[in-house]
């Protein structure tokens, strides 16, 4: 299974042990699956876990929470992006995403946020599931 996170997966996962989402991010350090990133969805990562607000609720530093990105590197398999597919989202942010899933031939893209990729729903190969859903796909 090829996989794309979404940001607020990662987030989901940091802030609780206990989610799907922190369960698939373990499955990913146990390579359960593939997980696709490009250069931008990798540094949309590094932005959004390093930010303050989330470093103090999880009561992580900066330091720690970089060694952590870090940590991930080996388990992620890169995506060049050849095309992009642009515009499919309203949220530039989520388009990044897209463009990750598509030119990585990815099976999945996985997001809390189902409604905001709604629009592109049988566009392309791969599905949009919830983190849920994808944990017990690559858990059968």
């Amino acid at each position: 299974m090829r996989a794309v996170l979404d940001t607020n997966v990662l987030i989901a996962a940091m802030r609780s042990r206990y989610g799907a989402s922190n369960a698939i991010l373990l499955d990913a350090l146990r390579y359960r699956f593939q997980w696709l990133v490009s250069v931008p969805l990798f540094f949309e990562y590094e932005d959004a876990l390093t930010r303050a607000e989330l470093l103090l609720e999880i009561e992580r530093t900066r330091a720690s929470m970089r060694n952590f990105i870090n940590d991930l590197t080996p388990v992620i398999v890169p995506v060049e992006l050849h095309y992009l597919w642009r515009p499919q989202l309203r949220d530039p942010k989520d388009e990044m995403v897209v463009d990750t899933a598509a030119n990585g031939q990815a099976n999945a893209l996985v997001t809390h946020n189902l409604k905001d990729f709604e629009p592109i729903r049988g566009r392309f190969d791969f599905e949009v599931l919830s983190p849920s859903a994808f944990l017990k796909r690559i858990r059968r």
